[in-house]
Formats: structure tokens, C-alpha cells, sequence
């Protein structure tokens, strides 16, 4: 939605949906999405709009708790809308609401203690079981207190929960640990509530040295690369989006499959549009065949 001109405050898309221009870029920028999991007969986890929708990002937007809710199944609502459309060319179309960490994804966050992250996220989470979503993905988190917290706010409401972790240019979390560190830990700390993890908003350069023949390895199901090599505050600087190398990125994901063949769930980050989920997608699909 940056790349069509429209702005985004404070990295938030949901308040788009008060805008029908950007209500009609939206659906078709679904639509090449969805196309690209038809076209490989795949199935489909949508979500992104709501990735802002919790508290502190809503008062800075200027939400209320209660327009805060209401933009939230707004939402859920518009993926559901979208995904009906595809019920005869995708098996299967699950929906997810997004839980984006309460701080700066890119810097480390202020310190948070689990219970102040249980409390802070169970607001949203709340919003997300009363829309009935298929699982809410904690997405882009950079640090374990707050990891475990948001994950037993989940369990507390019954509802499934994912977490996805970024990685910098050290290949760990900016918080410090290992991606190793943070899984068991977070697993330890919560008799392993997560369904699965997913590793996102990283370039392969930044995961690819974190993987390891491991047990905990087989809990990380999910990969959604960003499309450039470029450090994330330097993509932040630049004034426009980095496509970086489709046809590379989508090969460097394939060749991943035969060492972990469980990774199942894949799509793309900052900078993917339909052209490297292609790629990402003919590559996986060749990688299994």
C-alpha cells in the first residue's frame, strides 16, 4: 500500500478501510496474492491489517478502545470477504489477526516484564477470539518476556497462537539472544503454548546462519523473508521499497526444503509483492516434487 502512494501512520493499514481507493488496492493486492497460492494449489493464511491494532499504537492513531475493536473485526471482516471469492480455486483459507510487538519492531524494545506483556496483549487478543480468527500471529517480536507474555494471554483465552521472530544482521534477535536461546526459552517458560514459530521481516543472509539440525528447529513451521539484503533501519531511510532479487530469493527459500522439510508456511515481508511469491512458491513446489 506504500508503493501505491498511500500513507501509512505509524505502520498501521487498517485505517485504510475508511478509504474506498485504498479499500479497491487492497482487494487486488490480495487477489495477486491469493492468485499465486491457486496457481500452486496451496492453501492460504491470511491476515495484515491489523498488526497496529493494540493499545498504545491505537491511542497514538487516535482510536478509542471501542473504535480500536470495531477496526479490528473490520479487519477480520474484510479478509474473510476477500478469501470468499477463492472458495472454488483454494482448498483451504484460514484466518489470522495480527499481534505486532508493543514497541519498535527494529529497536529494542522498552523493558517489559511477562505479566505487563500478558496484560497488554490479552486487550487485542480479546478483540480476536470475539472474531473468530483461525490463529493470531505474533509477528515480528524481538524479544523472550515479552514473547511469553503474549503467549499466555493467548492460553488464558483459549484462543491458538503462533510466534514470529525477527533477526538482524547478527543473525540473532536485537534483544541478544540466538534464535536457539529464545525458542527453548520461550517454550520452557510456557509448557510450549505456541502452535509454531515463524522467523519474518529477515533477509536469508540474516536467518539462514540461526538454522540448525536441532530439535527445537522442528517447532520453526513458518518463513516470510524480507526481499532485500539491505539492515532494516537502512530500508526504513530510503524512501521507497527494495525488491532486492526475486528469482534469488525465491531459490534460496526452495533450497531450504530438503533440510527441513517440515517448514510448511511460507510467504513474504517487507518488499515481496506477487512476483517473489511466486518465485518462493515454484520453488518450494519443485523442492518437494
Amino acid at each position: 500500500m506504500y508503493k501505491h502512494g498511500f500513507d501509512l501512520p505509524h505502520f498501521s493499514v487498517f485505517p485504510l478501510l475508511d478509504n474506498p481507493k485504498a479499500v479497491s488496492k487492497l482487494k487486488d493486492m490480495y487477489h495477486s496474492y491469493l492468485d499465486v497460492v491457486a496457481k500452486y494449489d496451496m492453501c492460504a493464511l491470511m491476515g495484515g491489517l491489523d498488526y497496529r491494532a493494540s493499545p498504545d499504537w491505537g491511542k497514538l492513531l487516535g482510536y478509542s478502545p471501542s473504535g480500536l475493536s470495531e477496526a479490528t473485526h473490520q479487519s477480520i471482516d474484510f479478509l474473510r470477504e476477500v478469501a470468499n471469492e477463492y472458495t472454488s480455486d483454494i482448498s483451504e483459507i484460514l484466518i489470522q489477526g495480527l499481534i505486532g510487538p508493543r514497541g519498535d519492531a527494529y529497536e529494542r524494545s522498552k523493558a517489559m516484564t511477562e505479566n505487563e506483556a500478558e496484560d497488554y496483549h490479552s486487550v487485542q487478543l480479546t478483540t480476536l477470539k470475539e472474531a473468530n480468527v483461525d490463529l493470531a500471529l505474533a509477528i515480528t517480536f524481538n524479544n523472550v518476556p515479552e514473547s511469553i507474555g503474549v503467549a499466555r494471554a493467548a492460553a488464558s483465552l483459549d484462543i491458538p497462537i503462533a510466534i514470529s521472530l525477527s533477526l538482524d544482521s547478527t543473525s540473532k534477535l536485537n534483544s541478544g539472544p540466538s534464535l536457539a536461546e529464545a525458542i527453548e526459552k520461550i517454550d520452557a517458560e510456557t509448557d510450549q503454548i505456541p502452535e509454531f514459530y515463524g522467523i519474518n521481516c529477515s533477509h536469508p543472509l540474516e536467518y539462514e546462519p540461526a538454522l540448525e539440525p536441532d530439535n527445537w528447529i522442528k517447532r520453526v513451521r513458518s518463513i516470510r523473508p524480507n526481499a532485500s539484503k539491505m539492515e532494516k533501519i537502512e530500508l526504513c531511510s530510503i524512501g521507497h521499497l527494495e525488491a532486492g532479487d526475486p528469482i534469488e530469493l525465491g531459490k534460496l527459500c526452495g533450497d531450504l526444503v530438503p533440510h527441513y522439510p517440515h517448514m510448511d508456511i511460507w510467504g513474504g515481508c517487507c518488499g515481496t509483492w506477487d512476483e517473489h511469491l511466486n518465485e518462493i512458491a515454484k520453488n518450494i513446489w519443485g523442492a518437494h516434487k
